[in-house]
């Protein structure tokens, strides 16, 4: 019987530059690779969405739907072959950060569907399904595909049948498929077979991507234990834009799916030219790159891995076909310390598997702290997010939870005592706002916090009235030439109308 083929996804164009670079890349940058990846052999591409759009209007000057028009431009039509962009999106959250009320979740979804991405990975930072149901229906309903990630963490009340009750939750609700969003790279390989098994026994004929981040160590033995168990996709970035708090290297991936006799999707020709450009693009962001100081962001890999690595290969792929706990733990040794190490990645920091911080959210606050002055705090930072985080009853660490939690414990640290100021956003989550919690929340906390107002119990659309669309037409009608701007608006107030501004400004003047 031949073996279950699996699909790589490339994530390099959307959370690889998120991870890394702070979502610094521009559509210039974006369209030099892309034409190289189409030619490839996928069928998925992970190219908008999460943080993009954000700063896109913030930071390269981009707008974002004329991004993801130029994506499916160079990409051809659905209907002629062209690959199938996938696109982040936070639920009720859409790409930003509070829940937003139903008609804008439907019209946004819409617009982005229209536009190019037709597979939307929906998922809720709070793993409440109530806060994917619009977005799945809106997405289903203008023809595209719903696909509910399974927010992955690890705490007291997380356990397999937690997730799985999720899931069955979510395709209840209508999603086509399911994902693993390991966004802290959690996920031990051991735990990874007995939470794939349990999907695939509880859904033997839904679609199975496992996303996560190589932030612990854990991802790619993760991945090669997935791969053996018939997931369908995974998620991987190249040579410089993986590794670290990114994706796992695809290159690395092909070499091990060579050795285990699994058939993939991916030409791994192109590599060495999609390894170039993203190099040369990392380079030119360097200033925002949290690697800058190190230089260790992965050196070339060869067109065919070495005789040493290939020994070791060898050596990690016999200890995975075992899938108990201490074999894993040695392969992880392996392909972390004796491959990924020599290759020229950083080696991990340990200190991140406690505190569950996500690698877009670590490019970030390194960036943020640093700009401040008080980088010096990072590590007591670190060791403050679990802390909070149980105070929140074990929330998973995803947008916006992540910018939430550590933004707490930040305060806490730098004003040097625990919730002397809270976030106005930190008070909504523990409250409620933003959907059930987990777990129960530290008494003592929401208590002080709460200071006798009633906790929000219904979905949190609820609490949120529907946007009058034409008002805000109305009062922002010399900035607006599409529905496309109405939308970045109501989503973007800021960042959008200073874009738009800008774009006026040039028109008029050119």
């Amino acid at each position: 019987m031949a073996a279950h083929k699996v699909n790589l996804i490339d994530t390099s164009l959307r959370d690889g530059h998120q991870s890394l670079l702070a979502t610094r890349m521009s559509t210039e940058q974006c369209l030099r690779v892309l034409p190289i990846l189409r030619d490839t052999g996928y069928s998925i591409l992970e190219l908008w969405g999460g943080a993009t759009l954000d700063s896109a209007l913030r930071f390269t000057g981009d707008h974002p739907f004329e991004r993801l028009a130029k994506f499916r431009q160079v990409l051809g039509p659905l209907s002629s072959g062209g690959a199938t962009i996938r696109s982040l999106c936070r639920g009720q959250n859409l790409f930003g950060y509070n829940p937003y009320p139903d008609n804008l979740v439907i019209e946004f979804l819409k617009e982005a569907v229209r536009t190019g991405s037709n597979r939307m990975r929906v998922f809720d930072a709070l793993n409440d399904h109530r806060n994917l149901m619009t977005a799945v229906m809106a997405t289903k309903t203008f023809n595209g595909h719903a696909e509910a990630a399974i927010s992955y963490t690890t705490s007291p009340v997380h356990d397999t049948a937690h997730f799985v009750n999720f899931a069955r939750r979510a395709m209840d609700d209508g999603a086509d498929s399911l994902a693993i969003k390991d966004m802290a790279g959690l996920l031990h390989p051991a735990d990874a077979v007995e939470m794939i098994t349990a999907l695939k026994r509880e859904f033997p004929n839904v679609e199975l991507t496992l996303h996560s981040h190589c932030t612990n160590g854990l991802a790619v033995t993760a991945y090669l234990v997935a791969m053996t168990l018939g997931v369908d996709h995974i998620d991987t970035a190249y040579g410089p834009m993986a590794g670290s708090t990114s994706q796992p290297p695809a290159e690395l991936i092909s070499y091990f799916a060579a050795e285990m006799g699994i058939p993939i999707n991916v030409d791994m020709k192109s590599a060495p030219k999609i390894d170039a450009a993203l190099r040369q693009i990392r380079k030119e962001l360097a200033s925002v790159d949290k690697e800058k100081d190190t230089q260790k962001f992965g050196n070339p890999w060869p067109a065919e891995p070495t005789r040493e690595m290939r020994r070791l290969i060898a050596e990690a792929a016999r200890l995975i076909q075992k899938r108990d706990r201490a074999s894993l733990d040695k392969a992880v040794e392996i392909i972390e310390d004796q491959i990924l190490v020599p290759q020229g990645y950083p080696a991990v920091d340990r200190r991140q598997l406690e505190a569950q911080v996500p690698g877009g959210m670590i490019s970030n606050l390194h960036n943020q702290l640093k700009e401040q002055g008080k980088l010096d705090q990072m590590p007591q930072i670190l060791e403050e997010i679990p802390r909070v985080r149980k105070a929140a009853g074990f929330v998973p660490l995803v947008t916006p939870t992540s910018q939430i939690v550590g933004t707490q414990a930040a305060f806490n640290i730098i004003q040097g005592s625990a919730y002397a100021f809270v976030s106005e956003p930190f008070r909504d989550l523990m409250m409620g706002k933003y959907g059930r919690l987990p777990g129960p929340a530290d008494t003592e906390v929401l208590a002080k916090i709460a200071s006798g107002r009633e906790l929000y119990t219904n979905r949190p659309a609820d609490y949120v009235t529907d946007v009058d669309l034409d008002a805000v037409l109305r009062e922002n009608q010399a900035l607006i030439h599409s529905n496309q701007d109405l939308l970045l608006i109501l989503l973007f107030p800021g960042p959008a109308k200073a874009f738009l501004s800008k774009r006026t400004q040039t028109a008029k003047s050119a």
